[in-house]
């Protein structure tokens, strides 16, 4: 009989070298980078009621499972992948992710999980760092004193968002928790936000109608000059702005609002301003790209996310505040058998997060930037931004097709022809032949095809194969 050591060697072996060629597979696009079969198939395919029956997911039978489930899925590492926010993950970090899930220390506590937890506090505070707040060591961190920065990660942008908009509400409205809603509260977003915003309001219970478009220019950029006529009007009707959202970068196109400007009207207002930098905030690390954020440091909170232009597996998002209090008073409420007095010497994040049970995200993620380096990180987030740049230009000067708006991080919007539903037809039928996972999005109330360049691999000659098919289908549209 094997011991729990020697089945641990044997499986790990087996479901390595199930990876090592699944990447190397997707890398050299011998399989398609999509193919989605329906649901009840794949659960057939997979055995799943018989393993759960008969326990005996291990050997060969664990072979057979992990080869047949890497064959149903979306293929990231494949040069095809082009289509959403999710990072290629580095594998060393990937390593931190088993590691993680094999220790399970659920770290919110520090007794805990403490190498997670002391990991979590180094890469926030590397994090604030790159945003240009204050950080201080942890005997300082819960200092009502001071207003250095603080942070937490999350598991995922939405989730970090929230916790975000939390502490804009504990700050500017600090009876909500116990008195509710004073009703007159209201959220100013670009038109470009990421749904999380309306979904956030309403969760907070404010109500998504009180979460207001700003004013944007013709490509979607705020316009500063004009949000002071729209915060007066808003205080003429009984309306009071308790956040004002900024973009670093949109979801749909990528571009970046103007940070400072919007910073100094929302200092002259007393309004929090976050900035949802969950995609766009990989080019902090860049030297050639941080001018995109300038005034980011101006801020009152900031969201970032690891697993989108930084390399790190899913899930790892940063939510972190100029001043820690604001994070720390966000959750007011007592669990006697967690928070109560005790040596400690490291720092509860529990105080910080809507989540008791935590992950340990910073593992994956310090694993990932100690793989590559800082100058590696910054390398591979200017390479992402250059391939969607040259694509920009290859596609512009190719008869027919229209590019929606210069790229300024690694998203491309474009379209063959003037008719909406065939974009949406264009994309259905490259999904269905499987080379190239694309997306779509509405931008300027016009139907785009939309790529997102995460994997390095993908090459010039892989978006000319990409545009020839395109051309392709659309002869048998039109």
């Amino acid at each position: 009989m094997n011991s729990p050591n020697k089945s641990l060697q044997k499986n790990a072996a087996i479901v390595a070298e199930a990876l090592s060629e699944y990447i190397e597979s997707s890398g050299t696009k011998q399989a398609p980078v999509i193919h989605q079969e329906k649901l009840e198939v794949l659960i057939e395919r997979l055995g799943l009621e018989q393993h759960i029956t008969e326990g005996d997911l291990s050997g060969e039978k664990l072979r057979a499972f992990v080869t047949d489930y890497l064959d149903a899925t979306t293929r990231l590492h494949h040069p095809g992948f082009l289509a959403h926010q999710v990072a290629v993950p580095n594998l060393t970090g990937a390593l931190g992710s088993w590691i993680d899930g094999s220790t399970n220390n659920a770290m919110a506590i520090y007794e805990m999980g403490p190498a997670a937890s002391s990991i979590e506090y180094f890469m926030i505070n590397w994090m604030l760092s790159k945003i240009g707040w204050t950080t201080v060591s942890s005997d300082r961190q819960l200092d009502p004193d001071s207003s250095h920065g603080g942070g937490v990660l999350t598991h995922g942008g939405s989730l970090a968002n929230l916790t975000a908009l939390l502490a804009a509400r504990s700050a500017r409205v600090p009876g909500f928790w116990k008195s509710g809603n004073p009703g007159n509260l209201v959220i100013l977003v670009p038109e470009q936000s990421h749904y999380s915003m309306k979904r956030a309001a309403a969760i907070l219970g404010l109500g998504e109608d009180n979460c207001l478009s700003l004013p944007a220019d013709q490509d979607g950029r705020v316009l500063p000059a004009e949000m002071e006529s729209q915060i007066n009007e808003l205080a003429s009707r009984g309306k009071r702005v308790m956040a004002i959202v900024a973009n670093a970068c949109g979801t749909a196109a990528g571009l970046y609002d103007p940070l400072p400007e919007i910073a100094a009207i929302c200092r002259q207002h007393n309004i929090w301003l976050h900035v949802d930098a969950a995609h766009g905030g990989g080019a902090l690390v860049s030297a050639q790209l941080r001018h995109l954020l300038k005034g980011i440091e101006l801020a009152d909170s900031v969201v970032w996310d690891a697993h989108k232009m930084m390399c790190t597996p899913t899930v790892c998002a940063a939510v972190l505040v100029r001043d820690h209090r604001h994070l720390d008073h966000a959750f007011e409420q007592e669990a006697s058998y967690l928070l109560h007095a005790k040596d400690q010497p490291g720092f509860d994040f529990i105080s910080r997060t809507v989540e008791c049970t935590k992950a340990g995200l910073g593992l994956r993620l310090f694993m990932t930037v100690a793989a590559m380096g800082e100058s590696g990180l910054a390398a591979h987030v200017e390479g992402l931004v250059e391939q969607a740049r040259s694509a920009a230009k290859l596609i512009q000067d190719r008869a027919g097709f229209e590019v929606a708006i210069t790229p300024e991080t690694n998203i491309v919007c474009f379209r063959l022809g003037d008719d909406d539903s065939q974009q949406l037809e264009i994309r259905r039928q490259l999904l269905e032949h499987g080379d190239y996972y694309i997306s779509s999005t509405l931008y300027r109330n016009i139907r785009w095809l939309r790529l997102v360049f995460m994997n390095p691999l993908t090459s010039l000659d892989d978006i000319r194969q990409l545009l020839d098919d395109i051309e392709e289908i659309h002869s048998h549209l039109v």
